[in-house]
């Protein structure tokens, strides 16, 4: 007896998901921001511009500073 394969039926093309902007302009503004911040914090935190007191901050950002190129010595 011959098995009968069923064939995949192709009614519509299949469409990418689109998404709209709408969508995406509130998370690019917010990473936007979060990324001066941490900018910020690596390249600026320290000295007349500190707006943390003490070293803590520079300690914890300072070899990415110095893998970002800022100079802090």
């Amino acid at each position: 007896m011959a098995q009968h394969v069923a064939q995949p039926t192709t009614d519509a093309p299949a469409l990418p998901a689109t998404l709209p902007i709408r969508a995406i302009v509130p998370w690019a503004v917010f990473f936007g921001i979060l990324m001066l911040v941490l900018l910020y914090f690596v390249g600026a935190e320290q000295g007349a511009t500190s707006l943390v007191s003490g070293e803590n901050v520079h300690e914890w950002v300072h070899d990415a500073r110095h893998l970002l190129g800022f100079p802090c010595h």
